[in-house]
């Protein structure tokens, strides 16, 4: 069965976006509204998606998480989907969490697994259960958060099986960032679960992964240039390749600006705000503690690469 990207509710362009600080760390709310509200204005885009990595999730409190999903859901909820990203260490704070994104007005959550798996890894029984028990306890709908294959957090293919299982689990963004399973495990979710779509999440090798298998993409540089990202999916989920390659080139030369050849990473989520604050698309580029800020030579590179490109940065 073939999944209709262009009208499937989880299908098409996600932005993981950023978060707004003024200089003192708090959350800088109208700001926030207004960079929700540019990128819902984007034609093609899907929905955004808020408290994710790209958002700073581990540096705002658990009600700050609540707010920002709220202002969010206020500002764009009636035009595009709203997900709030939860990250626990076990079912009931997640379950709480969940709980208050949904009471915020979000549509679905992108579900984290528990960080301390990272460590000390864990069964198929507790990664499966972790999911039912927070699908149980509120009730939303989640997006499921592959982590990449290296990490003692990533599922399994038969581990991803069961949780498509589960009624609440409508999408899961793929992370596995391993090439050679990409195309298997999407072929074989695909014929097992044909309604759920598979998102990717490979900033650094986007065309690659569309390619070999997606049905959209959730990615944090649709909150950076989302007029490009659309571009670049559509195109390639239309098999235009040629459209898709144009596409890419414009994004490569801004990739490399903030990804540098690597994968997303929290000195990333830096630059990419930086460059949107230099660019005038942003209203701040702080970040929160422990992060520190960029030293004057790496904005200065910044600017100096992106004017390169042809981009004007009027701060």
């Amino acid at each position: 069965m073939n999944l209709n990207w262009q009208q499937h509710p989880w299908a098409g362009v996600f932005p993981a976006t950023l978060c707004p600080f003024h200089s003192d760390e708090s959350i800088d709310e109208t700001g926030l509204r207004k960079y929700m509200q540019e990128l819902a204005d984007v034609d093609g885009i899907k929905g955004v998606v808020c408290n994710g990595h790209t958002g700073e999730i581990m540096s705002l409190r658990i009600e700050e998480r609540q707010r920002v999903t709220r202002i969010t859901a206020e500002a764009v909820g009636d035009r595009v989907k709203v997900v709030s990203g939860v990250s626990a260490e076990g079912s009931l704070p997640a379950i709480d969490d969940a709980i208050a994104a949904k009471e915020a007005g979000a549509d679905a959550i992108l579900l984290m697994p528990a960080h301390h798996w990272l460590r000390f890894g864990r069964t198929p029984e507790t990664a499966v259960g972790y999911f039912q028990d927070v699908a149980d306890g509120a009730d939303i709908p989640i997006i499921v958060h592959q982590y990449p294959a290296w990490t003692k957090a990533g599922y399994s293919l038969e581990e991803m099986l069961e949780m498509t299982k589960i009624p609440q689990v409508v999408c899961i963004k793929m992370g596995t960032r391993d090439m050679a399973r990409w195309r298997w495990d999407y072929e074989q979710l695909r014929e097992a679960a044909p309604h759920i779509p598979i998102l990717t999440c490979h900033d650094e090798y986007l065309l690659a992964s569309l390619l070999e298998g997606s049905d959209g993409a959730l990615i944090g540089f649709a909150g950076f240039v989302p007029e490009l990202m659309v571009a670049v999916v559509h195109a390639a989920l239309n098999n235009d390749l040629m459209g898709a390659r144009k596409a890419r080139n414009q994004v490569d030369t801004l990739a490399r600006i903030v990804y540098n050849f690597g994968e997303p990473s929290s000195d990333a989520h830096q630059r990419m705000k930086c460059a949107r604050w230099l660019m005038g698309k942003f209203p701040s580029m702080t970040m929160r503690r422990p992060l520190r800020q960029l030293s004057s030579d790496e904005i200065h590179n910044i600017r100096t690469e992106l004017e390169k490109v042809g981009y004007q940065c009027v701060n």
